[in-house]
């Protein structure tokens, strides 16, 4: 097994921190201890915590957006394409036990001078709102304006849904919001 370097450490271990017991509840000294490293060694790569989330978070994203592309392998239309993305969107919640969003969860417990995560939370959430709309407008009986409010209402159905499931702890949310996402699409 190949051994991680010191960055890599880090931002491995805070990930998972960050992910399963939350960014406010994970501290520096935990990511240290938990890492296996100086705390000058932490400090060398991230001037602070939030810079190690911001790292977690763009990491997120790229996962997440190539998981929104192998979606799309093999599918014949939008739909099929978007609930393609609902079927994942189930079988990951139930894998993590219905821990939740990355970026939901990080960004309901953050403090107001956390500007940075904020703004990659904002990026990404943008950047999956421009896939959606973007994939929709494929589909040539959609034009741009339809193509966009159905777009925002999937993202709506999608973010709802992940954040009820998490609270439920349950599928059924996901599921419902997929027939819905099915009967927009229709």
């Amino acid at each position: 097994m190949k051994t991680l370097n010191v960055r890599e450490r880090i931002i491995k271990t805070a990930s998972i921190l960050f992910y399963e017991n939350g960014y406010t509840q994970t501290g520096i000294n935990q990511i240290i201890e938990e890492a296996n490293i100086a705390k000058t060694s932490l400090y060398y790569y991230f001037e602070s915590k939030e810079d190690i989330a911001v790292v977690y978070l763009q990491r997120k994203h790229v996962l997440w957006m190539s998981q929104l592309a192998y979606c799309s392998i093999g599918k014949k239309n939008t739909k099929e394409i978007i609930l393609e993305v609902f079927k994942y969107m189930d079988t990951w919640s139930k894998e993590v036990e219905y821990r939740g969003c990355s970026w939901q969860n990080i960004f309901t417990e953050l403090p107001m001078d956390h500007h940075k995560i904020r703004e990659q939370v904002l990026l990404s959430k943008n950047q999956m709102r421009k896939w959606l709309r973007d994939t929709i407008k494929e589909d040539e009986q959609y034009n741009t304006k339809e193509a966009n409010e159905i777009g925002d209402q999937i993202l709506v159905l999608m973010e709802g849904s992940y954040i009820l499931s998490q609270i439920q702890k349950k599928a059924w949310p996901i599921k419902n919001a997929k027939k819905v996402c099915a009967r927009l699409l229709s």
